[in-house]
């Protein structure tokens, strides 16, 4: 009988979401926001959100209210607020489920105030703070105000928040994020001239929060940061996940030996090779440098040939590995597993695409 194999595996690695927590909270005195958005940057909305609200997460975000509706099935009640919203807001949900949404336009807002819900629908007026992507353009904010206030007096939504994005805060300057702080504090006014009393106001993410102090307002919103990003590079943070496959196949091979499609590599030497069971259909870069490279018991192993659908392959020069040995794609850091950043820059991409991109195929686990 053939030994089972420990298949391809994503494993979730909640103290080291809590010790980004903890980091990024060491640089704000605002309440922090843990953003848990394309099912936690691949790690699992739940397991994550459990992990940043115990280290002090007092919001989650995400991007739709059916996520944030399966947050709540999961038994988070802490608040939850979404964006984008693709489908549409879906008032009903949002008011049972007490679910804030983000409204960035007149027509957005008009369209959730068509809607019956049980309740009042708690509103965060999205702004445009510079990119010219989601959020309410200035020449537009006059309107947009006027309208929720009036809907706000009427009891049918409870606007809470205003919120923004930053355009340039990976940066890691303050004088590229200072226009967009201007045009929240221009908002802010707005508002309350409008009669709101005071909103939860919030525009910066992770870049912003570990380097612009002048971004931070009344909330952060961390999202890459939880699973060890900082777009901005400025501080160390800790991979929350490792990706690990099992070989098998292994097989010696001679000098001259081409090796995948095409024959993109050619042996130079007698060596082995070992067959892992994951490709671009999986969320493999296709295209990754020649210094690309798993790690097997303790040692680095070079990716050679292409990488195919389904599988890569590794050489492991004088050591044959048995089948069903493990090997590490990448890791927290700190062994010598690469780690995300190494396949992004490997890739020329970036981590986030990396982390999101692991397919279905792949099984989960929580450490």
């Amino acid at each position: 009988m053939t030994a089972a194999l420990t298949p391809p595996t994503l494993q979730t690695l909640p103290d080291a979401i809590a010790a980004n927590v903890v980091r990024a909270r060491s640089r704000t005195r605002a309440r922090l926001m843990a953003v848990v958005k394309a099912d936690a940057y691949g790690h699992g909305a739940a397991p994550v959100a459990r992990a940043a609200v115990a280290a002090g997460a007092s919001w989650l975000g995400t991007t739709d209210v059916g996520d944030a509706v399966a947050i709540r099935a999961a038994g988070l009640r802490t608040p939850i607020l979404t964006w984008l919203n693709p489908s549409g807001i879906d008032a009903e949900a949002s008011a049972a489920h007490a679910i804030d949404v983000a409204v960035g336009s007149v027509d957005e807002l008009e369209t959730l105030l068509l809607q019956r819900a049980p309740a009042a629908v708690r509103v965060h007026l999205h702004v445009d703070a510079g990119m010219a992507r989601e959020g309410c353009p200035e020449r537009e904010w006059e309107t947009l105000i006027a309208r929720a206030r009036a809907a706000h007096v009427d009891g049918r939504i409870e606007v809470r928040g205003l919120m923004g994005h930053l355009p340039s805060a990976d940066r890691g300057d303050p004088a590229a994020n200072a226009p967009a702080v201007e045009r929240m504090r221009r908002a802010r006014a707005a508002v309350v001239r409008a009669g709101f009393g005071p909103l939860l106001a919030h525009l910066a993410a992770t870049s912003g929060t570990l380097t612009d102090p002048a971004t931070h307002l009344d909330m952060v919103r961390v999202g890459a940061g939880l699973v060890g990003i900082d777009p901005s590079g400025r501080t160390a943070l800790t991979g929350a996940s490792r990706l690990t496959a099992p070989v098998v196949h292994s097989r010696a091979v001679a000098v001259g030996t081409a090796i995948g499609y095409d024959g993109s590599h050619v042996t130079t030497a007698e060596t082995h090779l070992s067959v892992l069971p994951l490709g671009y259909a999986d969320g493999m870069p296709r295209e990754i440098s020649r210094d690309a490279f798993v790690e097997i018991e303790g040692l680095s192993h070079r990716i050679v040939g292409r990488v195919s659908m389904d599988q890569i392959v590794v050489d492991t020069g004088p050591r044959r590995y048995a089948r069903g040995t493990t090997a590490t794609i990448f890791g927290p850091g700190g062994t010598t597993a690469p780690t995300i950043h190494d396949w992004a820059h490997w890739s020329g991409s970036i981590a986030h695409t990396i982390v999101t991109g692991i397919g279905a195929r792949v099984r989960r686990s929580i450490a």
